[in-house]
């Protein structure tokens, strides 16, 4: 009979490599798994090639609140929480599964970072489980999106419905405006 420790950390380490393959932090590893920082570095230099990021995670409720990162923010929550309804999974997993629906959605040019990456994604739901932001319902659209508290008594206009000026600024694809 197999030992229970050393299957548990082999998903942990195959959890781990989809972390890092997403694009996820040693803050979200460490938080996610159970293994060592050391096993971490050494399967992140392999599958990188290099070392990961240092520095802190962003902290601010704010960058959410922007309106292209909203937009980005809103579809990939909604996504996570059609996912968690619809799917019995452990939620980084289904964290894993939104947030790689989300990039098919949102594709990006090649060398380009998608607007919202994966560890802001890992950071929206902390926010989220912390009541730092809610979905709110658009009063025009219905539509539902990512929001301080501020705005849960009030009417809340998606940019979406009124995007702001800066918004045709934007990139186009084939004459399209792209958020």
């Amino acid at each position: 009979m197999s030992d229970p420790g050393i299957l548990d950390e082999i998903k942990d380490i195959h959890l781990a490599m989809a972390l890092i393959s997403a694009g996820a932090r040693m803050q979200v590893l460490e938080s996610e798994t159970s293994l060592s920082r050391r096993k971490l570095l050494r399967l992140y230099k392999e599958i990188n090639g290099c070392s990961p990021a240092k520095g802190m995670l962003p902290f601010s409720p704010d960058w959410f609140m922007s309106w292209e990162q909203n937009i980005h923010s809103s579809l990939f929550y909604n996504i996570y929480l059609y996912l968690q309804k619809t799917e019995k999974k452990r939620p980084v997993e289904t964290l894993l599964k939104a947030y790689h629906l989300y990039g098919e959605q949102c594709p990006c040019e090649p060398g380009e970072k998608p607007v919202l990456e994966f560890t802001r994604a890992w950071t929206l739901l902390r926010f989220i489980d912390c009541n730092m932001l809610e979905q709110v319902s658009c009063s025009v659209c219905g539509g539902n999106f990512i929001s301080t508290s501020r705005y849960t008594n009030a009417l809340f206009t998606c940019s979406l419905c009124h995007p702001p000026s800066r918004a045709s600024k934007k990139s186009t694809i084939n004459g399209e405006v792209m958020y």
